[in-house]
């Protein structure tokens, strides 16, 4: 299996560790039973504001998580893989892996800049998938 398909599983991993991370500490402090019921009304209290940006690290992970499959499918069924796309795999994930703390302890404006280096790493996996 190619380092950007590896680069891609283990971001999935990444994906489900972030939601159980915020699903868990959601449970502890709003309460089992609102995730149990059919959560029509308001919670019973706020999370705290961790476990909130842990929510938003997590839905920004699934923004980011669909171009960066989209870029490694393509990249893939073109056949292109190569050095550069490689690390730039890496990049893009251990970019990802740093955007949950950074998001989570608010590094402003580091985890924006995080954030950049997984979305150009992306790109550059694109637009290497695409040229002749």
């Amino acid at each position: 299996m190619s380092l950007e398909l590896v680069s891609l599983a283990l971001a999935a991993v990444l994906w489900a560790g972030q939601l159980m991370l915020m699903a868990v500490r959601a449970n502890l402090e709003v309460g089992t039973a609102y995730f149990l019921s059919s959560r029509d009304g308001p919670p019973p209290k706020e999370p705290s504001a961790v476990t909130l940006r842990l929510r938003r690290a997590y839905e920004n992970h699934i923004e980011a998580l669909l171009l960066f499959a989209v870029a490694v499918t393509v990249l893939t069924l073109a056949g292109k893989e190569n050095g550069l796309t490689g690390a730039m795999a890496l990049v893009y994930l251990g970019a990802r892996a740093l955007y949950v703390p950074a998001y989570a302890l608010d590094w402003v404006p580091l985890r924006s800049v995080i954030w950049a280096i997984g979305f150009f790493a992306t790109l550059i996996i694109l637009v290497v998938a695409i040229l002749p």
